[in-house]
C-alpha cells in the first residue's frame, strides 16, 4: 500500500511523512494520481521527490533536457517545453489528475515577469482545457498585497502592489481567476510568502557573511515560510484545496527585522548587525512592504500541520544542517 510505504520512509529519512499520512487518510485524497509539475526547481525538484515517494505518477515540464537527470534520479520522467512557447508543448501528454503551475523568473523585469507568468498562465490553459486536470494549483506571490503599515492581511485584502513585477502577478492571478469563472477550470492559488530553506535566505546568508544591516529601526515585518512546508501546502491545496480560492502560504509568525536578527545574534552568539538610516525613497521604488499575512485559512480549510511553524524551528534546522 502507497500508505504503508509512506510511513516506513521514516526509516529512509523522510521529514515530510507525519503532515502527509495525514493528508492520506483524509476524505477525497487518492493516493495514485498522474501530476504533471511545471517549473522544477527550488520548491518543483522536491515536490517531484515527495510526490513520487508517496506512489504517484509525476512528470516535470521544464525548458530543455537539462533536468532530465536530476528528474530520473527523484523519481519523476522529464518533458521538455517552454510555456511562454506554446509549440513547444504540442504532442505533450496532457492527461493528469492533478498540476502544479510553480513557475519562477528571479531575473529580468515585468515585461519578462509578464512573459513568464500571464502569458505563459494563458498558454498553460490553453495547453490544458482540451483536457483539463482535476485540480490546478498556482504559486502566486505575498508580495501582490501593498501594505505598508503593519496591519493584519487576509486573503480578502486588497492585492494592489506598488513594485511592477508583482503588479504582474496580480494579472497572472486575474487571468487563472477567469478561467475558473468562464471555463470552470478546476485551480487554486497559494500566495507564498518569502522562501528559505536549504542553501536559500538572504537574510540568514547576509547575517553569517556579517553583511547584514538593520534599515532604520528594524521594523518592517517579514513573512516567511520553509522550503518543506511550501512543498506540504501545496500538496494540501491538490488534495483539499477548492476551486477559486486563494490561501496564503505563510508561517506561523510574521517577525519584525530587528527582531529576526536578534534571534540569531543570541543563538549564535554574535553581534547584532549594525544599523543604517533607511532610505524611504529607495524602499517605495523596491516595492517593500510591513504587512503580517494570516495563515489561518489555510491551516483551517487545508487543515495543514506545519513543520517549522515559525521561522525559529526552520532556521535551527538550517544551522544544524550546516553544522561540519
Amino acid at each position: 500500500m502507497v500508505l504503508q510505504n509512506r510511513v516506513d520512509g521514516r526509516e529512509a529519512g523522510s521529514c515530510l511523512v507525519p503532515e502527509y499520512a495525514r493528508l492520506a487518510n483524509s476524505a477525497g485524497y487518492d493516493p495514485a494520481m498522474r501530476v504533471l509539475i511545471v517549473g522544477c526547481g527550488y520548491v518543483g525538484l522536491p515536490l517531484v521527490a515527495e510526490l513520487a515517494r508517496q506512489g504517484h505518477q509525476v512528470w516535470g515540464l521544464r525548458r530543455g533536457w537539462q533536468a532530465q537527470a536530476d528528474l530520473n534520479t527523484i523519481g519523476g520522467t522529464p518533458l521538455a517545453g517552454d510555456i511562454t512557447k506554446p509549440e513547444t508543448l504540442d504532442g505533450l501528454p496532457r492527461a493528469y489528475d492533478w498540476v502544479v503551475n510553480c513557475v519562477s523568473s528571479s531575473r529580468g523585469g515585468p515585461d519578462e515577469y509578464r512573459q513568464v507568468y500571464v502569458q505563459g498562465m494563458q498558454n498553460l490553459i490553453e495547453w490544458l482545457s482540451v483536457q483539463p486536470p482535476g485540480k490546478f494549483v498556482y504559486t502566486s506571490s505575498t508580495s501582490v498585497y501593498g501594505q505598508a503599515d503593519g496591519s493584519v492581511v487576509t486573503e480578502a485584502s486588497p492585492a494592489s502592489p506598488e513594485a511592477p513585477t508583482a503588479r504582474v502577478l496580480v494579472e497572472a492571478e486575474q487571468v487563472l481567476l477567469a478561467a475558473v469563472a468562464q471555463r470552470q477550470f478546476p485551480a487554486v492559488i497559494l500566495r507564498v510568502a518569502g522562501i528559505y530553506g536549504p542553501g536559500r535566505g538572504y537574510w540568514f546568508k547576509q547575517f553569517l557573511k556579517k553583511e547584514a544591516r538593520i534599515e532604520g529601526r528594524g521594523e518592517r515585518i517579514m513573512n516567511m515560510i520553509h522550503r518543506d512546508d511550501v512543498v506540504g501546502a501545496i500538496i494540501a491545496a491538490l488534495s483539499q484545496g477548492r476551486p477559486g480560492e486563494i490561501y496564503n502560504a505563510v508561517d506561523d509568525e510574521p517577525v519584525s527585522q530587528v527582531n529576526y536578527f536578534r534571534w540569531l545574534s543570541e543563538t549564535l552568539r554574535q553581534p547584532l548587525p549594525p544599523f543604517v538610516s533607511e532610505d524611504l525613497d529607495s524602499s517605495r521604488r523596491r516595492g517593500l512592504t510591513s504587512k503580517k499575512v494570516s495563515n489561518r485559512r489555510l491551516k483551517a480549510e487545508l487543515g495543514y500541520p506545519f513543520k517549522y511553524p515559525t521561522f525559529r524551528e526552520g532556521y535551527r534546522a538550517e544551522l544544524e544542517r550546516l553544522q561540519p
